[in-house]
């Protein structure tokens, strides 16, 4: 019997272990950075619908605010392409809004748009308002 044999058999045991370690460590790694790249797509999904419903908030609230004459009352508009459903509204702030010291702001229109739409099977909203002086744009 050759002493050397047996410790080549060890040795080569050994070797098939470190190989099998060093591959569950390569998993566990893997798997790590897949779930973190996954979570990261799932950000960069949420943030990218979030900038469309703001320009498209953005838009609608510009839009009403630019309008030459003000007058009461409420749009709504349906954007098919992303499923979203903008409703405008302008209402008469009749003595409502006073400055610091205590003046009535006369001739003043709260400008509230809102915005619906369906995201990961839940409706959700989001609202923008502001105020204009109702001759604004008027010479």
């Amino acid at each position: 019997m050759n002493p050397r044999s047996g410790k080549n058999r060890l040795r080569k045991g050994f070797l098939m272990l470190e190989v099998i370690l060093a591959l569950a460590v390569f998993s566990i790694a893997a798997t790590g950075f897949i779930v973190a790249i996954r979570k990261m797509g799932m950000v960069a999904q949420l943030a990218q619908s979030e900038m469309r419903i703001t320009r498209i908030m953005e838009s609608a609230l510009s839009e009403a605010v630019s309008r030459p004459t003000m007058e009461e009352g409420t749009t709504s508009l349906n954007l098919v392409e992303s499923d979203t459903e903008v409703i405008t509204k302008i209402e008469s702030m009749q003595d409502q809004l006073q400055n610091q010291d205590g003046q009535v702001l006369q001739e003043m229109y709260l400008i509230t748009v809102t915005a619906h739409w369906i995201e990961n099977n839940e409706q959700q909203e989001r609202t923008a308002r502001t105020w204009r002086y109702s001759r604004m744009y008027q010479p």
